[in-house]
């Protein structure tokens, strides 16, 4: 019986010890992901300075710079109606994707009639934003940098990587729901 006690007092005293963190074998020092943003922010930079000579270039229209990132100017207008879309609201619309110098690239016979769920739908972070600023009847044309278009991957299809790009929208109809956000 005292063996048992004095092993029991064994165990207790050398569980008591003060543990030691194990050290990570590898320490990362998130280089890669610095690089990446610098890399990314010069790619930006490129594309600004050529979205800005295009936009000096066109005295015909007068461009506006949205907080998203991107540029656009007004085909048709719609000055009577209030009304821009909000979350939940449906919008009814027509666009084609062109490239930077105006060759389109997909068109909108191609894509057709859209009806899309504002921020529920699956459409380039751009124009899911740019769609929030037009009303009901409003055309516009938007310029997207690569970042605000279909980014690193492109579209699988005919866009590549890395391409900013222009698109015209036409708003035919903005359904409005209950539940929208105001």
């Amino acid at each position: 019986m005292n063996r048992v006690i004095v092993m029991v007092f064994v165990v207790l005293l050398c569980s008591c010890s003060e543990t030691i963190p194990r050290k990570p074998i590898q320490v990362k020092s998130g280089s890669f992901y610095k690089a990446s943003v610098t890399r990314s922010k010069e790619i930006l930079a490129q594309e600004e300075a050529v979205i800005q000579s295009l936009i000096e270039k066109d005295t015909s229209h007068t461009y506006f710079s949205s907080a998203d990132g991107f540029w656009y100017h007004y085909e048709v207008q719609n000055a009577k109606d209030e009304y821009r879309p909000k979350t939940n609201d449906e919008i009814v619309f027509t666009y084609n994707v062109m490239t930077l110098q105006g060759d389109t690239i997909y068109k909108k016979s191609t894509i057709g009639l859209v009806q899309h769920a504002i921020d529920k739908s699956q459409l380039f972070p751009g124009l899911r934003n740019g769609l929030k600023l037009l009303k009901s009847g409003e055309q516009a044309t938007f310029i997207f940098p690569s970042s605000q278009a279909y980014g690193y991957k492109g579209d699988t299809g005919k866009i590549a990587p890395l391409t900013p790009i222009k698109s015209s929208v036409n708003v035919l109809k903005i359904i409005k729901r209950k539940d929208s956000l105001n």
